[in-house]
């Protein structure tokens, strides 16, 4: 097997490992048990199990950013940016549910490592909602009074919840298609941030 694929290989296994026991229960042996490879095999690749964390956050969600980037790049309207953003969020999460719980438990660790790499890396993907809403603001279709980094937050708070339910099964009562729910936040979202005149 080439080296990338294997890396890819453990990636996932580690999503899935993390997913299921968290980041604290799960050990080396668990993924390794779960990518069909030697404990040692690991260690060829990953420095300790934090650095496997942040390689899972980090090949996720730069592809993320990288489709993301890409779609909007087309657009001209930050309106259909925002709800670009949204939709591809909400599909990648429910078609990946081992992620989605991962980046909602685990992304909130103490650890410097974790810390730093929401302070560097995964800004960079909230920093594209900012990037729209800034745009939005500038050809006066969003409100001027709204902070970008506020928004971000807000914004990607309401998708993380939307995928917890979702990786919690339907037990809680959210059996609605991406396709729903991206009409639906997108919807609410926008009403928050149009301008009076753009509220159509």
């Amino acid at each position: 097997m080439k080296s990338a694929d294997k890396h890819r290989k453990i990636i996932r296994a580690a999503t899935k490992v993390f997913a299921k026991k968290g980041f604290f229960n799960a050990r080396i042996s668990d993924i390794a048990k779960e990518a069909k490879v030697a404990d040692g095999t690991i260690y060829l690749y990953f420095k300790n199990k934090f650095d496997i964390l942040i390689s899972v956050f980090e090949q996720e969600i730069g592809k993320l950013i990288e489709q993301i980037t890409e779609l909007i790049n087309k657009e001209n309207d930050p309106k259909v940016k925002l709800e670009i953003f949204i939709g591809k969020h909400l599909q990648e999460m429910k078609k990946n549910k081992n992620l989605a719980e991962v980046i909602h438990i685990e992304l909130r660790q103490t650890n410097k490592l974790v810390r730093d790499y929401r302070k560097n890396s995964f800004s960079n993907y909230l920093n594209i909602v900012s990037s729209i809403i800034e745009e939005g603001k500038q050809k006066n279709i969003f409100r001027q009074d709204i902070q970008p980094d506020i928004a971000k937050q807000i914004l990607f708070g309401a998708l993380d919840e939307i995928s917890r339910i979702w990786g919690s099964g339907n037990e809680m009562g959210m059996d609605f298609s991406v396709e729903d729910v991206t009409e639906q936040l997108t919807a609410i979202f926008q009403q928050g941030v149009l301008e009076t005149d753009h509220e159509s």
